[in-house]
C-alpha cells in the first residue's frame, strides 16, 4: 500500500495545484457548467450553444491530418498550419518544382492541387456516452480478457456506426477507462493544396525559434474539401464538388490586444496530467532523454544522407521536420517539468489525495452523488496493482522505444510489416480482424502505401535501420530478442549484410507491387519470397507476442485506473473544483486570454509581434532568409486595414495562456464574439511541459494573427479569389 504523508503537511500544497483559471482543456458537454467563469472571462455568446458539437461554432472545427482545421468558407475552404499540410506540400513537390520552398497560391478552383493520398479531414457529426454497453461483458474480467471485452464492444459499437456510408467511427474513453463515448465523424478524402506561402515565410525562423517567442512565423495554409458529384466522401477525382460544412467561421475584422479574452477549439493529442505520481518520475528520469537521444541521432541519419541527395532531402522532408519538433519538444518538456518542480509537487499532490481518501473521503464507499463508489482500501489496492503493472513494463522500456523506432520510421518495412498482418488479419470474420486491419482500414491503408513513392529512398531508410540495429544490440542481453537477432544479425556486420541483401532484392519499392500485395491471396502474400517480405513474415510472431503482452497490460490499466481517477474526482468535488479529462484526440475547448509573461528576472514579453521583427531577424540565410517580396512589402509600409491601430503596423503573432498541447495545430481562436482572430501554431519553449504539467505562470499558446494571413493574400502573395470567398473586405 503506498506511503501516505499526514495530511496536514501536504493539504495546502495540493490546493495550490488544483486547476488554475485558465487550466482546462474542456470537453464540449462540461461548458454549460462553466457559463459563470466563461462570462466572467468576457464570452459574450451562449455557452450552452458550446455543448453541441453539431452547431456552430464547434461544428466548424475539424481533425485535419494530424492536427486541427476550421471550415472558413461555405465552399470546403479551410485553414490550418502550414506545418499540418506540411506532408501535402511536401507530396506535391520534386526538385525541379519545390512547393516547399516557393510556395503554391492556385489561380482558381481548377488547379488546386490534390491532397498527399492518406490526408483525412474528419468532421465530427454525433458525439454519444457508450460506457453501459462497452464495459457490459467485461465485468468479472481481467487482462487480456478484460481488454478483448472491451476490444470486441467497441468494434461492434463502430461497425453499426460506419452502416452509415462515408463515416469514420470511434470509441474514446475517458478517464482511462472510467467512460466510454462514441464518435461520428465524416470522413473526407480528397483534400486539396489551395494555398500555402513560402516555407520562408511559413516556417520563418525554423528549429532556431520553434517553441520560442518572439515569433514571426506565417504558419498557415488553405485547403479545401471535396466530395462525390453525390455529396457524399469519396476518393479523388477531378469531377469531385467542393464539400458544404455544417457551418464555416468568419474572420474577425479587428485583431487582439492584451487582456482581451479568448477561446480556442481543437483536436489535442494525449495529455497526463492525471497519471500517477511514478509515471512523471519516469518520465523526467528517463523516458525524455532517452526519446531525445534516439531523435537526433535519427535526425543526423536524414541530414547526413540528404546533405548528398537532393531527391532524398525533398522526399525526408517531412519526416525530418516531424523529428526535430518531437525531439526539440521533448528536451524543452524536461526542461520544463524540472523547472516547475514537477516531480515533487505531483508526489504530494497525490500523497493528500490519497490521505483524504483513507481518512475522510471514501470509507463509507459512497460517492458525493449517491452512486456505489469503491471504498479506500479497494481503491488502494487497486493503485498499487496499476503501479506493478507500470513496473512490469519499465522492464524493457529500453527495447520497447527502439522497436517502435524501426516500426514506424521506416517506409518500405513498415509497409511489408503492413502487408504482412493484413494477409493474416484478411483469413479472419472482419469483426475478429485486429483494429487498424478491418475492411474499414484498407482505404487508408492503400492510401498510405501509394505514398511511399514520394516518402522513400532505399540508402536513407537502410541508414535509419543501420543506426536503429545498431542501438538493439547493445541493449542488455534480458532485452534482447533472438527471432529479431536471428532476422537482423546479431552483430555490425551481418547486419550490414540482411539490409544489402533484402533491400537490394525486394520489390515493395515499386508501387504497383505493393498494391497487387494489398489485393492478393493471403497465402500468396505470406508464402512470398520477397525479401522483405518473408523478413516481415519471420518477425511477425515475435510483433504479435509482444501484442498480446501489451494487450493484457491494456486491460489491466483499463480496469484498475477508473479506480484511482474516481477517487482524485471526488477529492476535486471536495475542493468544489471541476475536473477535466486528459486529453486524447476528441475536440476540447480551452479558454483564457491574450497576455504576455515572464520568463526569467528581468525579462517581460508582450503579447504581440510586428513585421519589424522580421526584418531584425532576417540574415538572407535559412531558417531567417525572409523572401523579398515580403521584404519590400514591409518596407513599403503600405498595411492598409489589417494593420494594429495602436501599434501602427502590420501584426505577426500573438500569445494567449490557452491550454494546449500536440494536436492543438491549427486550431482556431476566437474572440469574445465568436470569430476568427487567430491559428494556433504553437507553445513557447518554458511550457512545452504542458502535455504532463501546467504550470499558469509560463503556459502560453503561440498564434498566427489572422490579420497577418489577409495582408500577405492581399499585398505580398496575392490570391483575391480566395479573401473574397472568405468574406474579407478588399483592401485598396
Amino acid at each position: 500500500m503506498p506511503v501516505l504523508r499526514p495530511l496536514v503537511l501536504v493539504f495546502a500544497s495540493c490546493l495550490a495545484l488544483s486547476a488554475a483559471a485558465d487550466e482546462g482543456m474542456w470537453m464540449a458537454n462540461q461548458l454549460p457548467e462553466l457559463a459563470p467563469q466563461l462570462r466572467a472571462a468576457g464570452f459574450q455568446g451562449d455557452p450552452a450553444a458550446l455543448a453541441d458539437l453539431t452547431a456552430a461554432p464547434l461544428s466548424a472545427v475539424v481533425k485535419a491530418g494530424g492536427g486541427t482545421g476550421a471550415f472558413v468558407s461555405g465552399q470546403g475552404l479551410l485553414v490550418t498550419n502550414h506545418h499540418v499540410a506540411y506532408g501535402i506540400i511536401q507530396y506535391n513537390s520534386k526538385p525541379e518544382r519545390n512547393l516547399l520552398d516557393s510556395g503554391f497560391a492556385a489561380a482558381d478552383a481548377s488547379v488546386e492541387l490534390r491532397g498527399s493520398p492518406d490526408f483525412r479531414v474528419l468532421v465530427t457529426e454525433r458525439f454519444d456516452r457508450v460506457t453501459a454497453r462497452v464495459l457490459e461483458t467485461a465485468e468479472g474480467k481481467k487482462g487480456l480478457a478484460y481488454f478483448d471485452a472491451i476490444d470486441r464492444a467497441s468494434k461492434a459499437i463502430v461497425a453499426e456506426c460506419e452502416a452509415l456510408r462515408g463515416r469514420r467511427c470511434s470509441v474514446a474513453t475517458m478517464d482511462y477507462g472510467a467512460e466510454f463515448y462514441r464518435i461520428q465523424q465524416l470522413e473526407l478524402r480528397d483534400v486539396r493544396l489551395v494555398y500555402a506561402p513560402p516555407s520562408a515565410i511559413g516556417k520563418y525562423g525554423d528549429e532556431i525559434d520553434n517553441f520560442m517567442w518572439p515569433r514571426h512565423s506565417g504558419d498557415f495554409a488553405l485547403l479545401r474539401a471535396y466530395v462525390g458529384a453525390d455529396g457524399q466522401p469519396a476518393d479523388y477525382d477531378a469531377a469531385n464538388r467542393p464539400y458544404t460544412p455544417p457551418a464555416h467561421l468568419r474572420i474577425a475584422r479587428d485583431g487582439p490586444k492584451d487582456g482581451d479574452f479568448a477561446m480556442l477549439a481543437g483536436y489535442p493529442g494525449i495529455t497526463y496530467r492525471h497519471r500517477l505520481a511514478s509515471e512523471f518520475a519516469e518520465r523526467i528520469d528517463w523516458g525524455l532523454a532517452a526519446h531525445v537521444d534516439a531523435l537526433d541521432a535519427l535526425i543526423g541519419v536524414i541530414e547526413r544522407e540528404g546533405g548528398s541527395d537532393a531527391d532524398a532531402a525533398v522526399k525526408y522532408a517531412s519526416q525530418l521536420a516531424s523529428l526535430k519538433n518531437s525531439s526539440k519538444r521533448a528536451n524543452g518538456e524536461r526542461t520544463g517539468l524540472l523547472r516547475s518542480d514537477a516531480r515533487r509537487q505531483r508526489a504530494e499532490a497525490e500523497q493528500a489525495m490519497l490521505a483524504w481518501l483513507q481518512h475522510d473521503g471514501g470509507g463509507n464507499g459512497r460517492c458525493a452523488k449517491g452512486e456505489r463508489c469503491l471504498d479506500s482500501g479497494e481503491t488502494l489496492r487497486r493503485i498499487d496493482a496499476v503501479q506493478a503493472e507500470l513496473a512490469q513494463a519499465s522492464a524493457t522500456r529500453e527495447r520497447d522505444l527502439i522497436l517502435n523506432l524501426i516500426l514506424t520510421q521506416t517506409q518500405l518495412l513498415r509497409a511489408a510489416n503492413t502487408l504482412q498482418r493484413l494477409a493474416l488479419e484478411r483469413g479472419k470474420p472482419d469483426a475478429q480482424r485486429e483494429a487498424g486491419y478491418q475492411a474499414r482500414d484498407e482505404n487508408l491503408i492503400e492510401a498510405q502505401l501509394k505514398q511511399v513513392q514520394r516518402r522513400y529512398a532505399a540508402g536513407t531508410e537502410q541508414a535509419l535501420l543501420r543506426e536503429l540495429l545498431r542501438r538493439y544490440r547493445e541493449l542488455p542481453p534480458a532485452q534482447r530478442i533472438a527471432d529479431l537477432d536471428t532476422a537482423f544479425g546479431a552483430d555490425a556486420e551481418s547486419t550490414e549484410a540482411t539490409l544489402a541483401r533484402v533491400y537490394g532484392a525486394t520489390r515493395l519499392g515499386d508501387e504497383a507491387f505493393r498494391l497487387g500485395q494489398m489485393k492478393a491471396e493471403p497465402t500468396s502474400v505470406r508464402a512470398s519470397e520477397d525479401a522483405l517480405l518473408t523478413l516481415a513474415a519471420r518477425i511477425q510472431p515475435t510483433l504479435l507476442r509482444l501484442e498480446q503482452e501489451r494487450k493484457r497490460r491494456d486491460g489491466e490499466l483499463l480496469r484498475l485506473r477508473p479506480a484511482y481517477m474516481a477517487a482524485l474526482k471526488r477529492w476535486y468535488m471536495h475542493q468544489k473544483k471541476p475536473l477535466f479529462p486528459d486529453a486524447n484526440l476528441t475536440l476540447r475547448v480551452s479558454y483564457g486570454r491574450v497576455a504576455g509573461f515572464s520568463p526569467r528576472d528581468g525579462v517581460d514579453y508582450r503579447p504581440v509581434t510586428t513585421v519589424a521583427g522580421i526584418v531584425e531577424k532576417n540574415t538572407g540565410k535559412d531558417p531567417f532568409a525572409a523572401p523579398e517580396p515580403l521584404l519590400a512589402a514591409i518596407a513599403k509600409g503600405d498595411f492598409g486595414q489589417t494593420a494594429d491601430p495602436a501599434l501602427g503596423t502590420q501584426t505577426v503573432n500573438f500569445l494567449t495562456n490557452l491550454d494546449t498541447t500536440g494536436g492543438n495545430s491549427g486550431s482556431p481562436v476566437l474572440n469574445a464574439r465568436g470569430e476568427l482572430i487567430g491559428l494556433n501554431f504553437d507553445s513557447n519553449w518554458e511550457s512545452v511541459s504542458a502535455s504532463w504539467w501546467f504550470d499558469p505562470r509560463y503556459k502560453r499558446a503561440v498564434h498566427v494573427d489572422m490579420r497577418y494571413l489577409r495582408w500577405l493574400m492581399e499585398k505580398v502573395y496575392p490570391a483575391h479569389w480566395l479573401l473574397a470567398e472568405m468574406r474579407v473586405p478588399a483592401q485598396g
